[in-house]
């Protein structure tokens, strides 16, 4: 494949293009190709919950001791 002939193709395509929701398209998926994510877009929603329900429970006090836990699960470490 020659990519730079790709690219003028591609580049004469996008030029004569009149459909807006496809520039929108294609502006969307240049925004999403440079864009650096950070690791919590990447989560599923259900992921992000559970953290947050974590985050209130520690700042509500409601945790339980390193030392507690390891006393537990000695056995299993």
């Amino acid at each position: 494949m020659n990519t730079h002939a790709e690219k003028l193709d591609i580049i004469q395509w996008i030029a004569g293009l009149d459909d807006n929701s496809v520039l929108l398209q294609l502006k969307k998926m240049k925004d999403q190709s440079t864009k650096k994510l950070d690791w919590w877009d990447t989560i599923s929603k259900e992921e992000r919950q559970s953290i947050e329900r974590g985050l209130e429970d520690s700042k509500n006090g409601r945790t339980t001791p390193h030392s507690e836990v390891r006393k537990k699960y000695e056995k299993w470490l």
